[in-house]
């Protein structure tokens, strides 16, 4: 985690019951709409994961392609969007993966990561681990190789980082 990030917590707004109960959901669009900590947070997310040969910036639907796209931009590299199923319009490598309240399907157009590609992972929140796990699933079917890994927040009480073992994990702030 980034210790200098903690004042963004101010940013991200609790909503309990959502989107099932006993769910806390985790809501930075406060985060998003203040210039300064959006800054602050694709500033810091560069620093952390640049540094090293990149040819993507892949985001996780939705929040994640917010976070993404300025990314890449920033690194001077293209940007693969991984979206929920029946989102792409041509053709697509699928992976299921298990979320904290249930299963879902994540796409990716089939010619978006080349063989040999370094590419970075981005998504709003680290929770289970399950989304992040894949996307790296996906960018490895497709021949790439995962630079890194960052999100704004971690839900470090779900364990979702050792689902992601073996790869450079990043995360702003941190819930324990």
């Amino acid at each position: 985690m980034v210790t200098e990030a903690g004042w963004l917590k101010d940013h991200v707004r609790d909503i309990p019951d959502f989107p099932e109960p006993g769910v806390t959901f985790k809501d930075i669009t406060p985060l998003l709409g203040n210039e300064e900590a959006f800054r602050f947070c694709i500033d810091a997310l560069v620093d952390q994961l640049g540094g090293r040969s990149v040819d993507r910036v892949l985001g996780i639907e939705a929040r994640g392609f917010i976070l993404a796209a300025p990314i890449a931009y920033r690194l001077g590299v293209g940007f693969v969007p991984v979206r929920k199923a029946g989102k792409l319009p041509w053709e697509v490598e699928k992976e299921e993966y298990v979320l904290e309240y249930g299963t879902d399907l994540l796409e990716i157009h089939g010619d978006a990561v080349h063989p040999g590609e370094q590419v970075l992972i981005v998504d709003d929140v680290l929770a289970t681990g399950g989304t992040a796990a894949a996307a790296v699933r996906l960018v490895e079917k497709l021949g790439g190789r995962v630079a890194g890994i960052g999100f704004a927040l971690e839900l470090a009480f779900l364990e979702g980082r050792s689902r992601l073992e073996g790869h450079r994990v990043t995360s702003l702030l941190g819930y324990e």
